[in-house]
């Protein structure tokens, strides 16, 4: 059989960094307790280790606001600005693993809401990222994920509006849903704001998905980029699965093809990746 591994899998530079971050306090043994604020990532595997190592997850800003001491990690998705503030207030010690490029959007934003420009996010709502991103906007936001709500999207005639995206959106989505909007005729400054890295990721899987049998798309069940690159992959080859770890993998499923493609999303390890190759290749 021959196994196809796309060469963009795995960690990309904002996962890593986040993720290295965790580490290292644990490694500092300062003996203070260490907290992320949400999961560091969405990854499973990744949050029981750091678990194990004694990492807790927060999960609310009222247990946030319950602290009196420790390390609090803003894990790379980011949070909404009131967070900054309420750890500031609590005078808690923390460590900011923002992925610089959602920093980025969140610096568009502020200026934008400040200008009093209307914030578009296109994305997922019920996302951290899209959540975080909204927490920096002054004024009001409208977030869109779908054709459907650009469709329906009415504001004034003479506001200005400001386009973003979640850095994991699927570029063609992004480039359709900015097309209906500008159909509207509002003055509309656009800021493709998806991550370089998901651009490549996408296409390489969509490349990949293309030419073999059977696709295996690995990432966590809640990877917003892993479910982008699983409907990417579905729709060049029918034979596309969604896994999380090996455990998850059916070799029977493989049994009759000839050529396997495997890619992986932003925030899973390259050792889950290397054991589903290695697997997939002593199998067949």
């Amino acid at each position: 059989m021959e196994v196809n591994v796309a060469k963009t899998a795995g960690f990309c530079f904002g996962v890593k960094r986040a993720v290295d971050q965790v580490y290292e306090q644990t490694e500092k043994e300062n003996g203070k307790k260490i907290y992320t604020y949400g999961p560091i990532i969405h990854n499973e595997e990744v949050v029981k280790d750091l678990r194990s190592r004694g990492v807790e997850v927060i999960h609310s800003e009222e247990e946030l606001a319950a602290l009196t001491e420790g390390i609090v990690i803003i894990r790379s998705h980011g949070v909404p600005k009131r967070i900054y503030d309420l750890l500031e207030e609590r005078k808690l010690q923390y460590v900011d693993a923002t992925c610089p490029f959602v920093k980025k959007i969140h610096n568009i934003v502020k200026k934008a809401s400040e200008e009093g420009s209307h914030v578009i996010i296109i994305g997922n709502p019920e996302h951290p990222e899209v959540q975080g991103i909204m927490g920096w906007s002054l004024l009001p936001v409208t977030v869109i994920q779908d054709a459907e709500e650009a469709e329906q999207l009415s504001l004034p005639e003479e506001q200005k509006i400001c386009i973003v995206s979640q850095t994991t959106f699927n570029y063609n989505k992004f480039k359709d849903l900015v097309e209906i909007i500008s159909k509207k005729r509002y003055d509309i400054s656009v800021l493709n704001t998806i991550c370089n890295a998901t651009k490549e990721r996408q296409t390489e899987a969509k490349s990949i998905a293309k030419g073999v049998d059977a696709m295996i798309v690995i990432g966590d069940k809640h990877s917003s980029n892993t479910q982008k690159l699983f409907e990417i992959c579905k729709k060049a080859c029918n034979n596309t699965y969604y896994i999380q770890t090996l455990d998850d993998l059916d070799m029977n499923q493989l049994r009759s093809v000839e050529t396997v493609g495997i890619t992986a999303g932003a925030s899973t390890p390259n050792k889950i990746i290397e054991e589903v190759q290695k697997n997939v290749r002593i199998n067949f």
